[in-house]
């Protein structure tokens, strides 16, 4: 979310920097604005896109018309809200917000703990050097918007009395939507009060049935060009697993379900996401720069060093694979590959929306080199010869994080395996 207006006030010829110089009280205002639109994506081929949140729950939940309007954000950009086409899937192109599965697979990188206790090093103490006012300005911003209270009645109000605490709320989400934990234990929490009193309601066979789709879709991926022989492809299969994900999510949404709460996460990891996604001031006052050919991972764990926290090895992957989950559970929620026809999609070379089987191409490389599932194993097959394996590995060796682990404390941030 926080990442879509960013680019849009680039194209302003507003830079990163004075981005993070917006006061707090606007930002906090326009995400209002934005709930108020609806959130749409568009991929050539297909009608436009919800959220999977419909205009309904939209209109229940917004701000009454005279209230939105009597305190606007003043962040105004011609077609901001219109709907955005998805063609970019893969290369940081946003959604106007977000499936919760991104703001899980940001999450997972640790990158909210890390941020947190930056922002908690500045306001209390003067362990980090002075910097300059962008990092000031992103600190109060980041205290203000995630680490307190949200302003009355305000859209991403999801905390109160009955749940205080936000980690436990997004952990609570993940749970019940996809019934998966993140991969680091949570600082300062004793057992797993996100699970308590869910009851049945959690899709614990979520991840079983992600599994399956992936490993369907490499097996048809493998014999697409097949002239010859056995063909074991099934899109039948591929658009029942399809079809089995989108009823179990919408279960889930059932009359506004964890709408807000969808929103609120999303936009949480967006505004993380953002900070390193450039070289920004903030990341220079932080000594985490990472160069032209820099990516998120590489600053995140150097400002990760800053703190002594240890970030998970597999960092690069699980930022690259939030954007490209994102869009495709989005379409696989609406529904959009229940048919066999339209599960073809997802794997069939010369296909009309080619966009489609490439990001599920990328999306099965990274997840499996970020989870350590094989996936590819049992998709290659010889006609007439033994099974051969995938030359791709279960893990990638972690040489790509160029920074050398930090000497002095670490957390418990990555230390386990990452099993999403």
């Amino acid at each position: 979310m926080f990442r879509t207006l960013a680019r849009l006030l680039d194209d302003s010829g507003f830079d990163i920097n004075e981005f993070f110089r917006i006061h707090p009280l606007q930002l906090s205002r326009w995400l209002d604005e934005a709930w108020a639109e609806g959130g749409r994506a568009e991929w050539p081929g297909f009608e436009t896109s919800p959220t999977g949140v419909t205009p309904e729950v939209v209109d229940r939940f917004q701000l009454p018309g005279g209230l939105l309007d009597a305190l606007r954000s003043g962040i105004e950009i011609p077609g901001q809200f219109s709907p955005s086409p998805a063609t970019g899937i893969g290369t940081g192109v946003a959604l106007p917000w977000d499936h919760l599965i991104y703001a899980f697979l940001v999450e997972s990188t640790g990158v909210a703990e890390i941020l947190r206790e930056v922002v908690r090093r500045y306001v209390v103490g003067e362990m980090l050097e002075a910097a300059n006012d962008t990092t000031y300005s992103w600190v109060r911003a980041t205290e203000e918007l995630f680490f307190r209270d949200p302003p009355l009645f305000s859209i991403t109000g999801t905390t109160s009395a009955l749940r205080p605490d936000p980690l436990v709320n997004r952990r609570n989400a993940y749970w019940r939507m996809f019934g998966m934990d993140l991969p680091h234990a949570p600082p300062g929490i004793q057992g797993q009060p996100w699970k308590s009193d869910v009851g049945a309601a959690a899709n614990l066979r979520f991840g079983e049935v992600w599994i399956e789709l992936l490993r369907q879709v490499w097996l048809a991926f493998v014999n697409d060009s097949n002239s010859v022989g056995a063909n074991p492809t099934d899109a039948s299969y591929i658009a029942y697993l399809c079809q089995t994900l989108s009823e179990m999510m919408g279960m889930r949404r059932r009359a506004g379900m964890l709408a807000r709460e969808e929103f609120g996460h999303v936009v949480t990891m967006s505004w993380f996401h953002l900070l390193l996604e450039t070289e920004n001031d903030v990341v220079r006052d932080l000594q985490a720069g990472a160069g032209a050919g820099g990516n998120a991972a590489d600053r995140l764990v150097r400002i990760a060093q800053r703190v002594g926290i240890t970030p998970p090895r597999r960092a690069r992957e699980l930022f690259e694979l939030a954007d490209r989950v994102s869009t495709v559970l989005m379409f696989i929620e609406a529904g959009r590959f229940n048919e066999p026809v339209d599960a073809e999609l997802l794997y069939r070379s010369g296909s009309p929306q080619p966009v489609v089987r490439d990001a599920m191409n990328r999306i099965i490389d990274l997840w499996q080199s970020a989870t350590g599932e094989s996936i590819k194993e049992p998709g290659v097959r010889v006609v007439n010869g033994p099974p051969q394996s995938s030359a791709q590995p279960v893990r990638l060796p972690s040489a790509h994080l160029s920074v050398a682990p930090d000497a002095g404390r670490s957390s418990t941030n990555g230390s386990a395996p990452v099993r999403l």
